[in-house]
């Protein structure tokens, strides 16, 4: 299983953002994976910084760990032939190294260009023409589309990278599978679910890697890594038909008010116990995904969870 690294944009300022990524590459992660956000969960998270410009830096500042978006919405926020031509020039400036990850998105985000929120049957259809727009721009030549909930006309990109750029998807249940695993390469999951990785098996994916992700709040103190993954990540249980639908931070702090730090701690490994990581990352890995990527809640110790990682939790992992 490849170990991944989560660069945040609702918990770091671009810059910091970044610059975590190059330290990353170092630390010896296999591939990093960056949110896209309008607005940060929580206020307490503080930041929203614009993904694809941040993509570009990390294209720069690293040499060869693979990096996806985990994961954009390319339907109501951002038109779907933008994004294919957003995802060809990362392409292009990362040396084939970028895997676009997409899904069906949160109003928390996606409310902002006043066009309403659609109910999640219409979000699905509407990810379905997405990837079917994107997938023939990346073929080449001029595109023509005339969708329930699309329309292309005469669109092309026109710097296409020698490396067509992998698709990744986030799905919940079989429904999902069904419609867009003809569509794209790769699975994307929020749960170590082996009922999604053997519903996707057979599906008509064109690849193979299911990519998770999975918190944790590193602290030399375990009661202060307890704090910041309660204050910054209470949120991270509420399920995706829940976060999908709220629209603003306050929601999400409204609808958490009554979860506790011990709550957190249960369900997100705390402190400085490497085994308690490699427990956790153990249920993903054998529920048969091939990719985690881990999330380091909070900003004030990237630095230092990333020299933790290098010396002992990578190891560590990689030895289970």
């Amino acid at each position: 299983m490849q170990i991944g690294y989560t660069l945040m944009t609702e918990q770091s300022a671009p810059r910091d953002l970044v610059r975590h990524a190059g330290l990353a590459e170092r630390a010896g992660f296999d591939f990093e994976v960056m949110s896209d956000h309008y607005f940060p969960w929580l206020d307490e998270q503080g930041h929203a910084g614009y993904a694809w410009a941040m993509l570009g830096a990390v294209t720069q500042v690293t040499d060869r760990i693979e990096l996806m978006t985990y994961v954009t919405c390319p339907t109501v926020r951002y038109h779907p032939a933008v994004v294919a031509q957003k995802a060809a020039t990362v392409q292009q400036l990362s040396g084939g190294r970028f895997t676009l990850g997409v899904g069906s998105g949160e109003n928390l985000n996606e409310h902002v260009v006043g066009r309403g929120w659609p109910t999640v049957h219409v979000r699905q259809a509407m990810l379905v023409e997405a990837l079917e727009i994107i997938n023939q721009l990346f073929d080449g030549g001029y595109v023509d589309y005339d969708g329930q909930h699309f329309t292309v006309s005469s669109a092309k990109v026109w710097d296409l990278p020698e490396t067509r750029v992998p698709i990744a998807a986030a799905v919940s249940g079989p429904a999902g599978i069904a419609r867009l695993a003809p569509l794209v390469d790769h699975m994307v999951a929020v749960e170590p679910s082996a009922d999604l990785v053997s519903q996707w098996a057979g599906s008509g994916a064109r690849g193979e890697r299911r990519i998770g992700q999975m918190p944790i709040s590193w602290d030399p103190d375990r009661d202060r890594a307890v704090a910041r993954a309660h204050e910054q990540f209470r949120w991270f249980g509420g399920g995706w038909a829940v976060n999908a639908d709220l629209p603003v931070p306050s929601g999400f702090a409204g609808a958490t008010q009554f979860v506790r730090p011990e709550d957190v701690a249960e369900s997100i490994p705390c402190g400085p116990d490497v085994d308690a990581v490699v427990a956790a990352a153990a249920e993903w890995r054998e529920a048969g995904f091939t990719d985690l990527a881990l999330v380091q809640i909070g900003d004030e110790r990237q630095e230092d969870f990333l020299d933790w990682a290098r010396g002992e939790l990578l190891p560590a992992l990689r030895d289970a």
